[in-house]
């Protein structure tokens, strides 16, 4: 059984009407606000990443309106934001150390002229081709260099001239550190921490506290900071803004060996590159758009040439600047145009504010940054993936040698390690009852596997009757000398050898050489569903824990021996569903059975009536449910929730008839029923419908409109609106009908429950996923490995030897 959620509604989907689309003056309004709030955060950033560097603080600005103006208007995705990158601090640092300012701003335009070769050449797709494990891995150890050398400004000091350096004086640094710049660094790391938490803050607190964290975290640890020096008049450096002159700021030829600039001016443009192509697809992703990434790059190479002949830093698209420009409901490219422009007009009427600002509370600023580079959710997918050695070395050497060398120590050892895996084969050799012995082979055999396999065979008894089972992979020339030679010997020897290819179908080898077992090569490796037998078909037990430990039983001696190596797995690496379903605690409602799904896939929530309680429901508060999927959303990181309601539901016919209301202390279950009434209040206003059919009763009514009703006091959760808002989580309604077994969908476009129908020839092991990745991984889709069945004309499906029917697909 298959669900499909690419319809699946999102936050707005759940509303009783939805609006009609934004006209151009509601466009300019929200385009405006959010260029208003970008620049307020793009103004330090750029400021910090220019002091980290070592350029002309006034490079920083430059940098930043050079790629909001000329990005946003030639760029090929509209939402995003450019400016100076934190990804390239490192090697622009280095840049200036080795040929100075104007011979780097002559980089930066070199760089440019080949982003705009590439874009013309439509390349950009190759860009992403890149390991993420190494672009993850770079962009860490490039935040860590970053925050270790700014934590030497923080401390009152200067950063050295490498990270090795910068962490072998940090003692002495401790030892003398200045107390007012350490202070003013302590209040920006401390604001830009807190700030985002001030909406969690109990009752009213709470409320102002909300209003209080729309003003940008960066604009505000900065400005408390700064006005916390000013007021106890502590004696710190500042910013030093340089007037603007073109002759110290154009760009002049770099003096060095050619291969040296060659290098510098590809380094300046692979990174660039890959992180605003990168940033490009999640933005794109977030907002629910597609763009042209070859036109992307080609507006980023304008921007460095640009950027670069006026004296500013290298450009690239930003994930944070984008991030923030999507949530705070930018609608075209305009808002990026507009953020440019008002980062100009700070930087040509604002710098005698600007040059207030202590030079620790900006280092501070960096600092975080540089941190937040290093993500534990990217950290856990390489792991999961089985990258982590890859992401490991790669950021140890971006760290001890440059990001240059870090890339390319990354990149061979994803090679060796991608080789290995390639001639990773195992060889098992299995002996009957009656002494004939099989020998199977998972995965090419290549002159590497030549002595386990020869050691396996060398094992075997003269004189066996062997039958060797190739799986159909790979077969070089050293293995197959080796099995040929191994038989001729065998076989004078008196024994017997048949030798088969076999591909099995539900076998899977993992990347790391082990054998899998499943009903499908995709990542469930969990047996699809088998027919149950109802309990009405066999003998009853008066006693029913007798009847449950029966079942255990049968568990242990039938299913535990199929599903132990799934298990295992799922214990070495913990849970990693994809999905919250929650639905009713009903005994008929059973969650594996109807989505197909195993072990692993789905992180599942059940009470009474499946129910959210929404905030602030007066007397009838509860945490459990809220904590469970705060714990899915930002613990697990699903990426879609389900609410699932059911035909015949006892908590919807006691909230008809009353039950929360009667008089008298309530009791448990009156407490809890509370939480239904607004879904009883949506019943009088715009009850769900069918799309098909009309409902059958009216609890049947309410059961779908309190599906509706709690995808909408799910938004009330903090964590789940933002991620909807980010675009990376999908809220789902669905339906059961015990009756006839059929499954029901909210359907987004109009507004009803459709049935999702049995599809000839597509079936999957589980809940079909459709997911976004905010840095660019693509999709996880499980592939459909089941042959076409026969649906009948009255939608039955047939079902022989023991086998289920056909995926159903919304």
């Amino acid at each position: 059984m298959t669900l499909d959620i690419s319809s699946a509604p999102t936050a707005s989907d759940t509303t009783d009407h939805a609006p009609p689309g934004p006209g151009p003056r509601t466009r300019w309004a929200h385009d405006l606000s959010a260029s208003l709030v970008v620049s307020l955060i793009a103004v330090p950033f750029s400021l910090g990443i220019a002091l980290a560097t070592g350029a002309p603080l006034t490079a920083g600005l430059a940098a930043a309106a050079v790629g909001g103006i000329v990005v946003g208007l030639f760029g090929g995705t509209p939402l995003q934001v450019s400016g100076p990158s934190a990804a390239l601090t490192v090697i622009t640092a280095g840049l200036i150390a080795q040929y100075g300012w104007q011979a780097t701003c002559a980089i930066t335009v070199a760089a440019g002229l080949i982003q705009l070769l590439l874009g013309a050449r439509r390349v950009a797709r190759t860009a992403l081709a890149v390991s993420p494990a190494i672009v993850h891995g770079m962009l860490a150890g490039v935040g860590i260099t970053i925050a270790i050398a700014q934590l030497h400004v923080v401390l009152g000091g200067s950063p050295q001239s490498s990270a090795i350096a910068d962490v072998l004086t940090l003692p002495g640094q401790l030892a003398g550190a200045h107390p007012p710049a350490l202070l003013a660094g302590a209040v920006t790391v401390a604001v830009l921490v807190g700030w985002p938490r001030l909406g969690r803050l109990p009752c009213r607190a709470g409320e102002f506290g909300a209003r209080l964290a729309k003003v940008p975290g960066p604009l505000a640890g900065v400005a408390l900071a700064t006005a916390l020096v000013f007021a106890l008049d502590l004696r710190l450096a500042h910013i030093e803004l340089p007037v603007w002159r073109p002759q110290t700021l154009l760009p002049a030829l770099p003096h060095g060996p050619v291969l040296g600039l060659l290098a510098a001016v590809l380094t300046v443009t692979a990174v660039a590159s890959v992180e605003s192509l990168l940033s490009a697809v999640a933005i794109d992703r977030m907002s629910r758009r597609t763009g042209d990434l070859d036109r992307e790059l080609r507006g980023q190479g304008l921007a460095n040439l640009v950027s670069g002949l006026v004296g500013g830093l290298p450009v690239a698209g930003g994930a944070v600047r984008s991030t923030a420009n999507v949530r705070a409901g930018g609608r075209t490219r305009w808002a990026s145009v507009l953020h440019g422009v008002w980062v100009l007009t700070a930087a040509l009427a604002l710098t005698g504010g600007l040059r207030r600002i202590p030079l620790a509370a900006l280092a501070a600023l960096v600092l975080v940054v540089g941190l937040q580079m290093v993500s534990f959710a990217h950290i856990r997918k390489v792991h999961r993936h089985r990258e982590f050695p890859v992401y490991l070395i790669t950021v140890l050497g971006v760290v001890a040698g440059g990001v240059l060398w870090g890339v390319a120590i990354g990149a061979g050892t994803a090679i060796l390690l991608a080789l290995y895996r390639l001639t990773r084969a195992h060889v098992d050799v299995g002996t009957g009852p009656d002494g004939t012995v099989t020998v199977q082979t998972h995965g090419p055999l290549t002159f590497t596997t030549v002595p386990r396999l020869s050691r396996a065979l060398a094992g075997i008894p003269a004189g066996a009757e062997v039958t060797m089972i190739h799986d159909g992979s790979f077969l070089d020339h050293a293995a197959y000398e080796t099995l040929h030679t191994w038989r001729a010997g065998h076989q004078n020897a008196g024994g017997r050898v048949s030798m088969v290819t076999r591909r099995q179908d539900d076998e899977v080898l993992d990347p790391d050489g082990t054998v899998r077992a499943g009903s499908s090569p995709g990542p469930h490796r969990c047996r699809a569903w088998t027919p149950w037998v109802g309990h009405h078909c066999i003998e009853q037990q008066e006693d029913p824990h007798g009847r449950l430990l029966d079942g255990v039983r049968v568990f242990q001696l039938h299913t535990a021996p199929l599903i132990r190596p799934e298990l295992a797995r799922l214990a070495r690496e913990g849970q990693t569903p994809s999905q919250l379903f929650l639905t009713c605690a009903d005994s008929r409602m059973v969650t594996s059975m109807i989505t197909n799904s195993g072990p692993g896939d789905l992180f599942t929530v059940r009470n009474v009536g499946n129910l959210v309680p929404a905030p602030h429901e007066p007397g009838a508060a509860d945490d459990s449910v809220a904590a469970a999927v705060q714990y899915a959303v930002e613990v697990l990181e699903v990426r879609s929730i389900t609410v699932c309601g059911h035909s015949g539901c006892g908590a919807m016919k006691a909230l008809l008839d009353g039950v929360h209301e009667h008089p008298g202390p309530p009791t448990p279950l009156a407490r809890w029923l509370r939480n239904g009434r607004g879904s009883l209040d949506r019943l009088r206003r715009v009850p769900a419908e069918f799309a098909a059919r009309p409902a059958v009763d009216v609890v049947e009514q309410l059961c779908i409109t309190n599906v509706v009703q709690q995808l909408d006091q799910l938004m009330a959760n903090p964590a789940v609106e933002r991620r909807v808002e980010e675009g990376t989580l999908r809220l789902v309604g669905m339906y059961f009908d015990f009756a006839t077994a059929q499954a029901y969908v909210l359907d987004r476009a109009a507004g009803t429950f459709s049935p999702v129908e049995a599809r000839a020839g597509k079936r999957t092991t589980g809940i079909e996923r459709h997911t976004e990745d905010p840095i660019g991984t693509g999709p996880d889709v499980r592939p459909n490995t089941a042959s076409a069945e026969r649906v009948n004309v009255d939608d039955r499906v047939p079902v022989e030897g023991g086998e289920e029917g056909p995926g159903l697909a919304a």
